[in-house]
């Protein structure tokens, strides 16, 4: 087995025997002990297997296809806390590389594909090669986009190691890279041949990572179904077994929207619940160098709290219900600090969002909790207001 770091690897500033999802003042989940057993989703094209049983699915799916080699993608992150546990469940007499580059959202970007590309090229890759993405939402969204464009398209597999890349990332068929500093500005839409979701990789995560994938399972309950949302109320009475469950439910609701509308033109757009104003905000925080950088779940917490702050001044949710989002959200995501130069750099990232349509910026926003309303617009005045409520 050979190994390629395609950067000098940093040492990493963390690492959890067990994982902690916090409210400010309560632990939540706390034991690695998984019990619940989940069947398989089928999505548009592919499967999503959960725990074991994907493994199993996944050596069957590499003997019947017959590869000519086999690549696994990781990040810094997951080469050094998953890979070792993830090897031992491949049973295959394919030769097996690993292909690795720095950690972080600054890798997300073209020169990391080109350099990938290159060493697949080395290494000898061809048309029935397979890439193993094993890692977070970087890993899969890069990893995809590189399966998607090495001659011409070669097949992928993810195994999402994160919250966010298990309930979100590695679910839908979105591949791509940044341009820059702005999100997501350069990809496909191409589905993987599988979906692995193993809980256990979770044991590795800090406790702000679990949070970063809380906000996309949150936004699912807010977009989608009341119910799953009012799970979330009261964080200190969820469980392991629950967690799993949460996760397992999180892409139920992401797959039957994405069925319905594969390359958004519709109804997809209501998972950007949150990120018309989220993007840009995670842009501009990565881009300055006076603010500390964002994860991605944290920049969507705020964009969730400014876009109902929005729905509920056009009068589609009550004020309670907003009450019941802003101080939810606030419970568990600690406040970020924007300061008066911040507000307009921030707008004027709003014209590079990928929904806007004609010059104009779209978001779509809730008008009740578990209900939806796409390619809806919203002046700059009250997305002012927005920000001075969130900074009061």
């Amino acid at each position: 087995m050979q190994f390629y770091h395609l950067k000098n690897k940093m040492p990493l500033k963390f690492h959890a025997k067990s994982y902690r999802l916090y409210s400010k003042k309560n632990t939540v989940f706390c034991s690695t002990n998984f019990t619940f057993l989940m069947s398989r989703i089928q999505a548009n094209g592919y499967p999503i297997y959960f725990n074991e049983p994907g493994y199993e699915a996944l050596n069957q799916l590499l003997s019947e296809a017959k590869y000519s080699s086999i690549f696994v993608l990781v990040d810094s992150q997951s080469d050094e806390y998953c890979l070792p546990n993830f090897l031992p469940y491949i049973a295959t007499e394919i030769p097996i590389e690993i292909v690795a580059f720095e950690s972080g959202e600054s890798s997300k970007n073209i020169e990391t594909c080109v350099q990938i590309w290159n060493v697949l090229t080395e290494l000898g890759a061809d048309r029935k090669s397979v890439i193993i993405n094993l890692g977070g939402g970087v890993v899969t969204d890069l990893g995809g986009f590189v399966a998607s464009t090495f001659k011409r398209g070669i097949d992928f597999i993810h195994v999402p190691t994160t919250l966010l890349a298990m309930v979100d990332a590695s679910v839908g068929g979105k591949n791509g890279v940044d341009l820059g500093s702005l999100k997501n500005q350069i990809g496909v839409i191409n589905v993987p041949k599988m979906v692995v979701v193993d809980s256990a990789y979770l044991e590795t995560l800090p406790q702000n990572e679990m949070r970063s994938g809380l906000a996309e399972m949150l936004k699912h309950g807010l977009i989608f179904d009341k119910n799953y949302w009012e799970q979330f109320l009261d964080l200190k009475q969820l469980n392991t077994d629950d967690l799993d469950a949460l996760i397992f439910r999180s892409i139920e609701i992401k797959n039957e929207i994405v069925m319905q509308d594969p390359t958004e033109n519709g109804i997809r757009k209501a998972l950007n619940f949150g990120h018309t104003l989220g993007h840009a905000i995670e842009s501009y925080f990565l881009e300055s160098e006076h603010k500390k950088t964002l994860l991605h779940g944290e920049a969507i917490a705020v964009g969730m709290i400014l876009e109902s702050y929005l729905s509920w001044h056009k009068g589609w949710i009550s004020e309670a219900d907003f009450t019941q989002i802003k101080n939810t959200i606030s419970g568990i995501f600690d406040n970020v600090i924007f300061e008066d130069r911040d507000i307009d750099p921030i707008l004027n990232l709003l014209i590079h969002d990928k929904k806007n349509e004609y010059g104009t910026i779209q978001f779509a926003l809730i008008e009740a909790i578990g209900k939806i309303k796409i390619n809806q617009t919203a002046e700059k005045e009250m997305i002012m207001d927005a920000f001075s409520f969130y900074r009061s």
